[in-house]
């Protein structure tokens, strides 16, 4: 009988150093060759330093030593494509009209309310100049990886973060870059970062319908949009056009989130509606979209985004998020 299944569920549950993710989520672990008097590991060195493939090969040689017999052992490195490596089941993009109304927010809560349903999730913060992302979910290592692939940040429950944060030396450095190169960013944060196995990849839009948000829907497989907007009359105007822009590409729309829609004052037991009253629901049956829901202007939510902490947020938001997600 073989012993190639055990071996490869063996190995699948080692974790890759510098990555924080297993050998089998970044699907690294590619032939096992079992014979008599060898058994022959291959290995893509795809984002992989010298010291992670050194550690790599120890943490192997370990895990197999008790399933040896007699048969020595060859771990090598092969060169394999990134696009037979990365397998992303559904691309979602955050998308907003214009900046300030907190889609780089919505797209967090996104990927926290999928993740905590234990779904495999990363964001690709496409917010070239804005880059928000890395602060809320504390995140401030450099991406490592090799000639042949980056590898992502990894937020403290699991979550893979690609951004333009995180390259810099100093993180309050601006990026001052014309359209062709943040598109051309773009496009490498897709093809040339190691994601492995995803089921959900968010995707964070700079605001508006010019030329980074065009190479998003043009470039990558997008399965539905989230549009963001907040209470007032000029913000919904744009929200349409946001709208139209994705209808125009072909892309569906998953629905609309009102954020910012209102302040609650618990000792007062009341609810201030800052930005004028909200009409999210009209909006969307206007336009035909579905409504997912309406998110508050919270403190609580405000302190943990500073602190790094937007993982521990609770609200009953992220569940209508994540199921009109996976519904999509």
């Amino acid at each position: 009988m073989s012993i190639e299944p055990e071996i490869r569920e063996t190995l699948g549950k080692i974790n890759v150093a510098a990555s924080g993710r297993t050998l089998a989520n970044l699907n690294l672990l590619r032939d096992i060759e079992v014979k008599p008097d060898k058994i022959k590991i291959s290995v893509a060195g795809a984002g992989l330093s010298a010291s992670s493939q050194q550690i790599l090969r120890q943490d192997i040689s370990l895990c197999l030593k008790p399933l040896l017999n007699k048969q020595t052992l060859e771990i090598e490195y092969i060169s394999v494509p990134l696009n037979e490596l990365n397998h992303v089941k559904k691309v979602v993009a955050v998308m907003s009209g214009k900046g300030g109304v907190g889609k780089s927010l919505i797209t967090g809560l996104c990927a926290v309310a999928l993740n905590r349903q234990g779904y495999r999730v990363g964001i690709l913060d496409a917010d070239i100049t804005g880059s928000s992302i890395p602060k809320m979910f504390g995140a401030n290592q450099h991406l490592a990886g090799n000639e042949e692939a980056i590898l992502p940040a990894q937020s403290r429950a699991g979550i893979s973060l690609v951004s333009t944060n995180l390259l810099l030396t100093n993180q309050d450095d601006a990026v001052i870059w014309r359209g062709p190169l943040i598109s051309k960013m773009i496009n490498q944060f897709w093809d040339d970062v190691l994601w492995g196995e995803l089921d959900y990849m968010v995707v964070d839009l700079p605001p508006g319908t010019s030329d980074a948000s065009l190479t998003v829907l043009q470039s990558l497989p997008i399965s539905g949009i989230l549009v963001v907007f907040t209470p007032q009359g000029l913000v919904e105007m744009v929200a349409r056009k946001a709208v139209s822009m994705a209808e125009k590409m072909g892309k569906p729309i998953i629905g609309l989130v009102e954020n910012m829609a209102y302040l609650k004052v618990p000792e007062l037991d009341k609810k201030i509606e800052v930005f004028g009253t909200g009409h999210g629901e009209e909006l969307a049956k206007s336009i035909g979209v579905p409504f997912i829901g309406q998110m508050p202007l919270d403190p609580a939510l405000a302190a943990l985004c500073d602190s790094g902490d937007i993982e521990k947020y609770q609200h009953p938001l992220l569940d209508e998020l994540e199921g009109a997600i996976s519904r999509s």
